[in-house]
């Protein structure tokens, strides 16, 4: 009997200060969640729910039962410290003082 090929993926995490990068190889027909499970992440960052956190595929946002290819790269993303408007107006706030003062 034939076994099913394996699949090579990565699964990154990154905060500020640490990073995790980790090489894990599973089953054809696995998913996202059976990635980030083999891959010890959840054990190295005790903070994650995998229920709620966003997770994706090379920068694609996608569900936990999606089907990974081989040389995927699984991303496990960080909750926005500030939204992408928020940061527009503070930035725009900054130009106009700095106009101001010049």
């Amino acid at each position: 009997m034939e076994s099913a090929p394996l699949l090579e993926i990565t699964v990154v995490y990154a905060l500020p200060q640490r990073q995790f990068c980790q090489a894990v190889t599973i089953a054809r027909g696995s998913t996202v969640r059976d990635a980030l499970l083999a891959s010890g992440v959840l054990q190295a960052f005790s903070e994650i729910d995998l229920e709620t956190a966003p997770v994706g595929i090379f920068s694609r946002r996608v569900e936990l039962d999606a089907e990974v290819t081989d040389g995927d790269r699984v991303e496990i993303y960080r909750p926005l410290q500030l939204s992408p408007t928020e940061a527009r107006r503070l930035r725009a706030r900054r130009k106009k003082v700095n106009r101001l003062k010049a």
